[in-house]
């Protein structure tokens, strides 16, 4: 029994370890098994990486966006004390044009019906004596009718005033503008800390990156953040990594945005041929398929289309260079031959492709205009010629035009600001790098090789980037023109921000800068991503240090905004003169009169109609050296009944003695002659404005003194004319 027990119990012995180490693999085996499932795939953490970025920057960007509403609007307060104003002071805040573009959303709001309002105003003659006028059109009023049919659409006029809804909605559309700005700087570097920078660059730079503080209902207040939407739009259509999905989307977001553009502002075509020649270039050099440009340029033709037919057949989009433009591009893509690219033979179609379009484009404006009955900017194109030298004149509009500041070159102030806020140098810095770099990429294409399908951060070439380069060449257009033209900075020292925001915030950028220095001791692709996270970050700490408690202590000051002249000059209007009454002033006041009373006016703030222009030049020889006569004869004319009279432009003293409304005049006139500093006065009068104060033949034979004040004296306009001795 013992020696059967023995094998029996070393049996069980050895069975047991057994057993231990099976069960030692079972649990390795289940720990195994269990801890596969645990592990996140990389691909989903991608993707939870990638939709946090996305999610963090969309909320960035809209944040920033209505921080920047709120700032416009927080800041309009305390600059107007707008809520403590009556109704009338409110509206004396919008001078000059911003007034007519108002007035007529009033009109809106007080007509019975939508369409009868809409009636009345393109078959307006209650605002200009003698004239009918189709506002909507001429004015390009989209805005005021859209706004007023949210007004009343959204139940507004019980919970909001019709003058806060207005300016909140423009407040609203510059909070896109900066959003819009933010998603297109985020979109050509990658990281939405470019977005942030960019915004931060244009609060800080906004006096010379908007004019929302100025003239609230200007068109291109309403306008840019449009075309902002649809540059972010196309940047995201040029991408090369794009999926078909996000490309869709852009190209629909492009058409939309493009067409509103288009509806809001009479100049836009001419941005957007600035944009069409920046996309030929950027086809031209075959730095992007020809697929996506040519589809841009359909939708420009779609625009124009739509356009036309809702603005009342506007001859003006017919006649335009950008309709020119694109047709001839379309008819020179349809003549092109299937030439196999880098040959000899296809650079030489390049180059004849290139002479075809400018020269089919000119030809095609040339025909439009013989054949299209339209009503150009004929003034425009001379003023051109007097602001380059070509041409010579002494005409009043020209020479006024001239001396607007908005029209001159840029002043070393606006550089000094833009420097003082490192944005100018950063933005030469990466216009440069991008320029040369997109330079470089032409030569290759030219000696035939082919872009890379996929563009690494090692490469450092950043000109391959058709996106990019586009922003290059558009940025040199509009920079060339604002370096001409200073009211012209507007378009593009956003653009400049959103640019140089990029730059530093790209390590493809720096990578190209380090390639061309040829920097070993350091690895390079480490140092650009170093530098991306660290330059603007540093650029960010210096603004909010220097330039946030500025912005703050806007915010705390209440700046006092306040015109008892004009205030008591219209109140006398509206209680006083008959309401059939016509006035006659400068076009500026004739706008704040529109406004305010909604009296009828001899002329309009408003530019871009020769009839206009005429009647502006004719009512300001109230302030030239011309007899009583003549002022009256002049006066009659138009049928005004009231004429008013402001000390401010009568005994102005500028700076720039030429500029004077007085001196123009005496020179249109040939009233002053200049010869070596010289001044002989020619005429036998002494200027109007001064005599007609006296009150003594013959000035008070045709015009009667009903008021005045500190700054207006308005005179009634005798229909009876009694002389006295």
């Amino acid at each position: 029994m013992a020696e059967e027990e023995g094998p029996t119990i070393e049996l069980r012995q050895r069975k047991k370890p057994k057993s231990s180490e099976n069960k030692e693999s079972a649990k390795e085996e289940k720990i195994n098994n269990t801890a596969i499932p645990e592990r996140v795939p990389k691909h989903i953490l991608y993707i939870i990486q990638r939709f946090a970025k996305i999610f963090i920057g969309c909320l960035a960007a809209v944040t920033s966006g209505m921080m920047y509403a709120l700032y416009l609007s927080a800041y309009h307060e305390r600059k107007f004390w707008f809520s403590n104003r009556q109704e009338l002071e409110r509206e004396i805040t919008f001078q000059g044009d911003s007034a007519i573009y108002y007035s007529y959303y009033k009109d809106m709001l007080k007509a019975p019906s939508f369409e009868r309002g809409v009636y009345e105003l393109t078959h307006n003659n209650k605002t200009v004596s003698l004239k009918t006028i189709n506002a909507v059109q001429q004015m390009s009023l989209y805005p005021e009718l859209i706004a007023s049919v949210l007004y009343q659409a959204t139940g507004s006029n019980e919970i909001i005033e019709p003058v806060y809804f207005y300016i909140g909605i423009v407040f609203g559309l510059q909070g896109i503008y900066v959003t819009a700005l933010f998603v297109t700087s985020w979109l050509m570097s990658g990281t939405w800390l470019a977005g942030m920078l960019t915004v931060a660059w244009f609060i800080i730079n906004r006096v010379d990156t908007t004019r929302i503080e100025y003239s609230i209902p200007l068109r291109e207040n309403w306008a840019l953040p449009y075309f902002a939407c649809q540059v972010a739009a196309l940047t995201g259509y040029l991408k090369s990594n794009l999926n078909s999905y996000g490309e869709r989307f852009c190209y629909l977001l492009m058409s939309a945005s493009t067409y509103t553009f288009m509806m809001m502002w009479e100049y836009s075509h001419y941005l957007l041929f600035l944009q069409a020649i920046s996309l030929f270039l950027l086809d031209s050099f075959s730095l992007e398929q020809s697929e996506k440009v040519h589809e841009v340029y359909k939708i420009y033709i779609f625009s124009f289309f739509l356009g036309y037919l809702l603005q009342f057949e506007n001859s003006a989009l017919l006649v335009s260079p950008l309709l020119s433009f694109v047709i001839a591009l379309m008819l020179a893509k349809c003549l092109q031959l299937n030439v196999k690219k880098g040959t000899f033979v296809a650079k030489i179609m390049k180059v004849i492709n290139f002479y075809l379009v400018c020269t089919l484009t000119v030809t095609l404006n040339i025909i439009m205009k013989m054949f299209v009955p339209h009503k150009e900017n004929g003034h425009m194109l001379k003023f051109l010629e007097v602001k380059f030298g070509l041409n010579m004149t002494k005409n009043f509009t020209m020479n006024w035009l001239l001396c607007q500041e908005s029209l001159q070159a840029p002043s070393q102030e606006f550089f000094l600001r833009l420097t003082q806020s490192s944005l100018l140098p950063f933005y030469i810095l990466v216009l440069i790098t991008c320029f040369l770099s997109m330079i470089q990429v032409i030569f290759r294409r030219i000696n035939g090789k082919s872009l890379k399908e996929t563009i690494t951060l090692e490469d450092g070439q950043i000109g391959e980037r058709p996106e990019i380069i586009y922003h290059v060449i558009h940025t040199i257009f509009l920079g060339s023109l604002a370096m001409i033209i200073e009211g012209l900075k507007y378009l593009w020292t956003p653009y400049v921000c959103m640019l140089a925001a990029f730059g530093v915030c790209s390590p493809e950028l720096w990578m190209t800068l380090f390639k061309w220095l040829r920097l070993r001791t350091v690895h390079p692709v480490l140092l650009a991503l170093i530098l991306s996270m660290a330059v603007p970050t540093i650029i960010g700490l210096s603004l909010w240090k220097e330039f946030f408690p500025r912005l703050m202590t806007e915010l705390m000051e209440l700046q006092e905004f306040y015109d008892p002249d004009t205030v008591e000059l219209m109140t006398w209007i509206k209680r006083q003169a008959p309401v059939a009454a016509v006035f006659a002033g400068s076009p500026q006041l004739m706008g704040v009169i529109k406004l305010c009373t909604g009296w009828m006016v001899t002329s309009l703030p408003l530019y871009n109609d020769d009839d206009l222009l005429k009647r502006n030049e004719d009512i300001y020889q109230i302030y030239s050296k011309r007899s009583a006569e003549d002022i009256y004869k002049i006066l009659t004319s138009y049928k005004a009944n009231y004429l008013i009279v402001e000390d401010a432009i009568c005994n102005e003293v500028g700076t720039v003695r030429g500029c004077r409304v007085k001196d123009l005049l005496d020179i249109a006139n040939g009233h002053v002659v200049c010869e070596e500093g010289d001044k002989i006065t020619y005429s036998k009068h002494g200027r109007f404005c001064h005599e007609v104060k006296i009150n003594y033949s013959p000035y008070v034979n045709y015009f009667t003194r009903v008021y005045w004040n500190r700054s207006y004296f308005v005179y009634k306009i005798n229909t009876v004319i009694s002389f006295q001795s």
